[in-house]
């Protein structure tokens, strides 16, 4: 095989070379407020390793597909590992004689390398396996190692751990209070939104205004459905004294579970509706012919059909609210977003990863497990 018959692999592996020879692998600074000084690839101890897999991944573009699919997964994963074993080494050895305040953050390099050795890791996973099962569990394992470099300490030296070990208990917090907006959210959107979809996907003639509200909803920028929520929710609060003392007010938690849920009923309610139009007809008119009611036609026709669709509708609210909870923090609902947006404020990019990669790892997480459900129920019922 060629290398140009892997366009994607060859435009990556170009890149992540690139990245390590010519922009920073770290970035060393007296405190976490100031820009730091870079530090090349070649200034770091033991960096002679990362070549091995870089050229393992360069030798797989000549092999036949399969082949390359299974070395390119492999050099990837031992290079993904590399990349942050070396990084915490890197920390760990400029933190030796230097300033507590001092902070040792990845650099430009560091990043655009280990992204784009993700994104070939998927490559070659999607090569690999059709079966999202199997694509799920090689995403899982590519971060075993990782894990344990972790669990071990290697990487406290590194500044964003050291921002975590400075504020775990907001963390703990952010984290706690992330889960009851995506649960508080969840919940009413799903009894609303179902009973909606259903009722309307039975009743065609008024999907087309529920769909247009739906729609104007979502036109809205999130901050100014958060904006506009204020006053009205303020009033209410001050001419009902009940509801002020259940928690309700122009800021903080109600106001941000209100514009999650409007958010939310449109790929939720639109699941729906698609899930159900797209039942073969034969179906309900031989479930009809068995002497089915209503109610059997749809829990033992219907719904098995229509199950893996509202899944991914599902899913879509799911990791749609994760992040959107992050922007709710402007209004005093709490999350993560409150740890991203003190981050901006004081200029801490580190700071402001503490509070986004664990809204990218919900997210991630989330939807692997729900499209690992869909996939599992759509094999269930191929097999019936």
């Amino acid at each position: 095989m060629r290398p140009f018959q892997q366009p994607v692999a060859l435009l990556l592996l170009a890149l992540i070379t690139l990245a390590l020879l010519t922009l920073p692998f770290l970035r060393f600074a007296a405190n976490r407020l100031v820009a730091g000084e870079p530090r090349m690839l070649g200034q770091i101890a033991d960096t002679g390793w990362i070549w091995l897999p870089l050229f393992a991944l360069w030798f797989s573009l000549f092999l036949p597909a399969r082949r390359h699919a299974l070395l390119t997964l492999l050099a990837a994963q031992l290079l993904f590992a590399l990349l942050i074993a070396l990084g915490g080494a890197g920390a760990s050895e400029l933190a030796r004689g230097a300033s507590p305040l001092a902070r040792t953050a990845f650099g430009s390099g560091w990043w655009c390398a280990a992204g784009a050795t993700l994104l070939l890791t998927a490559e070659a996973i999607r090569q690999l396996s059709a079966a999202t099962s199997w694509r799920i569990v090689l995403n899982i394992q590519l971060w075993l190692l990782p894990l344990l470099l972790l669990l071990t300490h290697q990487l406290d030296q590194l500044s964003l751990l050291k921002e975590y070990a400075n504020r775990r208990a907001v963390f703990q917090a952010a984290f706690s209070q992330h889960l009851v907006l995506i649960f508080g959210t969840l919940l009413p959107t799903l009894l609303a939104g179902v009973p909606l979809g259903l009722v309307i996907a039975r009743h065609p003639r008024w999907q087309r205004p529920v769909f247009s509200v739906l729609n104007l909803i979502q036109t809205i920028p999130s901050v100014a459905l958060f904006g506009l929520l204020i006053a009205p929710l303020a009033g209410l609060a001050t001419h009902f004294p009940l509801l002020k003392r259940l928690g309700v007010s122009g800021i903080g938690l109600t106001p941000a579970l209100i514009a999650l849920v409007l958010y939310a009923l449109l790929p939720l309610v639109r699941s729906i509706v698609a899930g159900l139009q797209q039942v073969p007809q034969a179906v309900c008119e031989t479930a009809r012919g068995m002497g089915m009611s209503r109610r059997q036609q749809f829990w033992l026709a219907e719904l098995p059909l229509a199950l893996p669709i509202w899944l991914s509708g599902l899913r879509v609210v799911v990791v749609q609210t994760v992040g959107l909870a992050v922007v709710a923090a402007l209004i005093g609902a709490g999350g993560f977003g409150a740890i991203v947006f003190q981050g901006l404020l004081s200029s801490a990019l580190d700071l402001v990863l503490l509070g986004v990669i664990p809204v990218v790892m919900l997210a991630v997480g989330c939807d692997a497990v729900l499209r690992l459900l869909a996939a599992l129920l759509e094999r269930k019922y191929d097999y019936i």
